[in-house]
């Protein structure tokens, strides 16, 4: 059957107006963009990012942006349209775009630990006028700890946090210890976490406590912080009463814990006397009083005092005179 020219250009024309409708309607639609999945890599390994953009009408762009692992903010523009922008000799581009498809790959190769981050495939028409999706890299990497302090100093009583930041993947799992395996306030000797608290801190709960971050990737890595607790004195006498004969040498000795290191004053009738330098030891240590020949004034009540800004204590010791020894058969030869 021939069709007469009317028919015809009937035909021509409603095929036109096909043609124009598909047109607008892929025109007035918003890109859809797929991405390959999130991946995992070790040092060394190769990535390869695959995007797909359809619906791209031409006042579309396509731009490929990384961003860093810990900064979103913080992005790299990688792709423009068919091109790669970023000089990295470990990159290759693969792409095309036909009719109102958009496909690429990127690959790349020697990954290294800075690679990490995301990748996001997007299509932009304007500013506020854009489609995307991320790809997400994550590189293998050993435990690093990245605390800084290596001093806690805080005042007996009080609440202390000890904190332990690690870095790597996977997630690094953290432990402390204490220095020769002491137990924690808590109880046991392990605790997990990478804060460790300590709500009423005890002069007891002072030393160094040891943070170990490990993810079973490369060596496990360590880190040390030495808890330093102020407090008031607490004085003893090491003897309370102390007998000594006239004319002989004697030292009256107090035992003196604080922090921090405390002025030590001695008295007798209410007179401070002089005396020899303190003997310390971390924040514990002896102060004494030395007589190198006793007299009769010498004998009576001694108060030996320490005092630092968190204050102070005291405590006596007795001087008394002792009687000479009597001298037996046997030991008078």
């Amino acid at each position: 059957m021939i069709m007469g020219p009317t028919k015809i250009s009937y035909v021509v024309a409603s095929i036109l107006v096909g043609i124009i409708v598909l047109v607008t309607l892929v025109s007035g639609q918003e890109p859809t963009i797929t991405v390959s999945e999130d991946q995992i890599k070790e040092i060394g390994e190769e990535a390869v990012f695959n995007c797909t953009v359809e619906n791209l009408s031409p006042e579309w762009s396509i731009v490929w942006m990384m961003f860093g692992k810990d900064n979103r903010g913080d992005s790299t523009p990688v792709v423009l349209n068919d091109r790669l922008v970023l000089t990295d000799n470990r990159m290759t581009l693969v792409s095309s775009n036909q009719s109102s498809t958009y496909t690429a790959s990127i690959k790349i190769k020697d990954l290294q630990e800075s690679d990490t981050g995301f990748y996001s495939c997007r299509a932009l028409k304007k500013a506020h006028e854009k489609v995307s999706a991320d790809i997400e890299l994550q590189i293998r990497r050993p435990a690093t700890i990245k605390s800084t302090a290596v001093f806690a100093n805080v005042t007996e009583g009080s609440l202390v946090e000890l904190k332990c930041e690690a870095d790597g993947y996977p997630v690094p799992q953290i432990t402390w210890k204490r220095h020769d395996d002491l137990l924690f306030p808590s109880g046991g000797a392990i605790y997990r976490g990478n804060v460790m608290r300590i709500d009423n801190v005890h002069r007891d709960d002072r030393g160094v406590y040891y943070c170990t971050a490990t993810n079973g990737v490369g060596p496990v890595a360590t880190y040390n912080i030495t808890l330093v607790v102020s407090f008031a004195p607490n004085v003893m006498a090491v003897r309370p009463r102390v007998g000594q004969t006239i004319g002989e040498a004697i030292d009256l000795e107090c035992q003196i814990e604080a922090h921090p290191a405390p002025n030590v004053t001695w008295f007798k009738d209410n007179v401070e006397l002089k005396k020899e330098k303190s003997h310390s030891r971390e924040d514990v240590f002896v102060d004494s009083l030395k007589r190198y020949s006793v007299t009769q004034s010498d004998f009576g009540i001694y108060v030996c005092r320490a005092e630092n800004s968190l204050g102070k204590s005291e405590t006596k010791i007795e001087l008394f005179e002792a009687g000479v020894p009597k001298c037996y058969e046997s030991s008078c030869r």
